[in-house]
């Protein structure tokens, strides 16, 4: 199955942040992005052990469309927490308030277990269910570390924690396009076009 030039694809997602990354990366490949909001599909819970999983769920919701499907599923993941916030990142700011407030959130339980490592990692896992019911995933991953307090504005979520390996510094104080060549959306991003543009 390929993706072609003025394709429309459902961003499996309600997050206005993520259609823009979406929007951003698929440009140059002259692909019409609308979001699972826009077109009333609700968002499914995600009951998966895992982010392919969750991608998997959040795809399915969205093949009524009858259009080629992109989702996602990511998060941030604390070493010293056992991964956590992980598949549950989106759920931590939904439960605690806000994106900053799960910032706070991970700072507080870091805090509490003295942990010197703040060695993290953020995962991403698209996939894309073709109009046949069939399905590719796709993982990227960056390593890095978090950072207190929270620095930037660019960006959503927990990019303001965030210090990839070999910067100095957050995903949320790069500009779109610098964030874009290094994280873990572009990583998987990348291997999806190769395989099917």
């Amino acid at each position: 199955m390929k993706l072609k030039k003025h394709d429309t694809v459902v961003v499996a997602t309600h997050n206005n942040g993520k259609k823009l990354e979406f929007e951003s990366l698929f440009s140059e490949y002259k692909i019409n992005i609308i979001t699972s909001e826009e077109i009333n599909i609700s968002e499914p819970i995600e009951y998966g052990k895992n982010f392919e999983e969750n991608a998997i769920i959040k795809a399915k919701s969205c093949l009524p469309s009858k259009h080629i499907v992109i989702s996602d599923d990511s998060g941030l993941c604390v070493k010293s927490l056992n991964g956590d916030p992980g598949i549950y990142s989106a759920r931590w700011a939904k439960l605690h308030g806000g994106w900053l407030e799960a910032m706070k959130e991970i700072k507080k339980r870091m805090d509490n277990l003295k942990s010197k490592d703040f060695s993290a990692y953020f995962h991403c896992t698209l996939c894309v269910g073709w109009t046949n019911g069939d399905f590719s995933l796709f993982n990227g991953r960056v390593d890095g570390h978090v950072t207190w307090p929270p620095r930037g504005l660019e960006g959503f979520g927990y990019d303001p924690i965030f210090i990839p390996d070999g910067e100095k510094i957050t995903f949320g104080e790069m500009n779109k396009k610098e964030k874009m060549s290094k994280d873990h959306r572009f990583k998987a991003f990348r291997k999806l076009i190769i395989n099917h543009f």
